[in-house]
């Protein structure tokens, strides 16, 4: 049997629930293998369709959603894309919006492997005659150095960013007068492990809740309207839309505050190999 590879083939980029960390973004490298027998031209199949067929698949199955593992005991549905998560700490997270911005997936908590398992079911769906087995394997980038996980939403895009709970697994490089400033980027990645970016406009208010102080955003963008609700100390508010360019800008801005008499230079990442720069 012939077996066809393709590395690299997408990087899908989510937020998921967990029982301790509560809303969490990553990013995950996508490496297929195709197995089967050759057709007339040759192929196992046809690398234009592969990037075609499986990545959309994959892409529309998992990628900008939420994924909300369906066994944990403090979830709770009111309808579909509307939740509430308890976590084991006794604080909540809620969120409302379409029903395309949520998928549940099976288990307590997120698992590489189920996932991999959820994709390779709907793929065996979507390949031709020829091709009679298929391995997806889900890894993240390998990161020396800092990195943090964040979420956030874009209302004004017109893509799945719109969403206002997806995120991604970024490393982040500072650099102090020219040369790369560690102390800085460990400093950044455990303020924001785990951190959701907000923009100010999408606040609608603060409450206390069991002695927990949570923030409220709600907006409308073109695939409708969304809300979120978490706790205030594991937000960052911008006063800009939270795309990687002011990501990077109120990095640079904010760091330079910690060191006024620095040149300070931030190469901020979006999940895998692409970002912005801010700085001289």
């Amino acid at each position: 049997m012939n077996r066809l590879f393709v590395d690299n083939l997408t990087v899908i980029d989510f937020a998921f629930l967990d029982p301790e960390r509560g809303l969490v973004g990553e990013s995950w490298i996508v490496d297929i293998e195709l197995a089967g027998e050759l057709n007339e031209a040759g192929m196992v199949f046809d690398f234009g369709h592969v990037k075609r067929t499986i990545k959309d698949e994959i892409d529309a199955l998992v990628d900008h959603r939420l994924l909300v593992p369906r066994d944990h005991r403090g979830l709770s549905w009111t309808e579909t894309g509307n939740l509430d998560w308890v976590t084991n700490g006794g604080w909540r997270i809620s969120h409302a919006g379409p029903e395309e911005s949520v998928i549940a997936v099976p288990g307590s908590h997120l698992q590489r492997e189920r996932i991999e398992t959820l994709l390779v079911t709907l793929l065996r769906q979507k390949l031709p005659a020829n091709v009679h087995d298929i391995v997806v394997r889900l890894r993240p980038e390998v990161i020396e150095g800092a990195l943090y996980h964040y979420t956030h939403g874009l209302r004004k895009h017109e893509g799945n960013c719109q969403r206002i709970a997806h995120g991604h697994r970024s490393r982040l490089e500072i650099y102090r007068n020219g040369a790369r400033a560690p102390d800085l980027e460990t400093y950044w990645a455990e303020r924001w492990e785990d951190i959701y970016i907000a923009t100010r406009d999408d606040e609608v208010g603060t409450f206390v809740e069991a002695g927990v102080e949570y923030t409220h955003y709600r907006y409308t963008a073109n695939q409708g309207q969304f809300e979120l609700i978490l706790p205030s100390h594991r937000v960052e508010t911008m006063d800009q839309d939270t795309t990687v360019e002011w990501i990077a800008c109120y990095l640079r801005d904010e760091t330079q505050k910690l060191e006024p008499d620095s040149r300070i230079i931030v190469k901020a990442f979006e999940g895998v190999n692409k970002g912005a720069y801010a700085g001289d």
